[in-house]
């Protein structure tokens, strides 16, 4: 049988989408590096002030959110495990946290939220925690989630926290999703409100159980390039109580799937990007996403 041809470019692994615009994001640039072990070098490494870069070593178990402030890269060395907290980003900007694992969390793994800006969320790993993986919400902007793998979880992840949050979060939302593994991950891969246009593409889509993607209340979502395989629900408009948005789809690529919902207009990508074939999605992000499949 013919075999898929390998992709004619490299994939793009550096700041493509959102976190590009409003002056782009470079967490800590070149500041000192503090390398952290433990949970309270770790607490205290991302409450401070001033830019930092912030590594991570070795498995850190800890409990609840730890504060994340502006201007913050967090790095994960080889292995580096969060296990039982998250990250909580509220109304701090410029933060770039990569090559992590997270597992058992016991809130959120990573939370933006109050008007935080230009974050980048980038090669992590994420299983087993309690409610969202990455969740955006309450005004948020400017930001990239891109190569993650999340399994072995219910709800991924959310844009927009409720329906009745309008007045905070219309104008803002918007969030690129690209390359992410969403490996049997059963629902919000992501579920949106509000946003427009939210960008989710060249994703890789594994037997979702519960639905793909859901753009609710006015939103706008593009779902461009990504590979479903032996998902039921690829993506819908409106969910639960939530109002519909609108979707517009096109170039994806279906195994065992079918086509999706859609509906609407959404607005303009501002920004330039690499798309890449629908069909070499699968091979380009199981070898790509998720923490320890890049050297920071």
């Amino acid at each position: 049988p013919p075999t898929t041809p390998p992709p004619t470019t490299p994939p793009q692994t550096g700041l493509v989408g959102w976190a590009t615009q409003n002056g782009g994001t470079t967490g800590g640039g070149n500041a000192g590096t503090t390398t952290v072990s433990n949970a309270s070098g770790l607490t205290s490494a991302l409450n401070a002030t001033g830019a930092a870069v912030i590594r991570v070593t070795g498995t850190i178990t800890c409990s609840g959110m730890l504060r994340v402030r502006s201007n913050k890269t967090i790095l994960g060395n080889y292995g580096a495990t969060i296990v039982g907290c998250g990250f909580n980003i509220s109304g701090d900007r410029n933060v770039i946290i990569r090559n992590l694992t997270f597992r058992n969390w016991n809130d959120d793994a990573i939370n933006v939220q109050e008007s935080a800006t230009n974050i980048w969320i980038d090669h992590n790993s994420f299983s087993n925690g309690y409610d969202g993986a990455v969740d955006i919400k309450r005004g948020s902007d400017f930001v990239t989630v891109s190569w993650n793998r999340v399994f072995s979880h219910d709800k991924t992840m959310l844009l927009g926290h409720s329906d009745d949050n309008a007045g905070q979060d219309v104008g803002h939302l918007r969030v690129s999703y690209h390359h992410n593994w969403f490996d049997g991950s059963n629902q919000r891969n992501p579920r949106v409100r509000f946003g427009n246009p939210v960008h989710v593409y060249n994703n890789y889509y594994r037997a979702n159980g519960g639905y793909g993607v859901a753009s609710t209340e006015n939103a706008g979502v593009l779902v461009e390039g990504n590979y479903f395989e032996n998902v039921d629900d690829p993506y819908h408009l409106g969910e639960g109580d939530s109002g519909p948005g609108s979707l517009v789809a096109r170039n994806n690529h279906f195994v065992n799937s079918p086509t999706g919902q859609a509906g609407g207009s959404v607005a303009s990508i501002p920004y330039s990007y690499q798309l890449d074939t629908a069909s070499n999605v699968k091979s380009i992000v199981t070898a790509g996403a998720g923490a320890g499949k890049i050297t920071v």
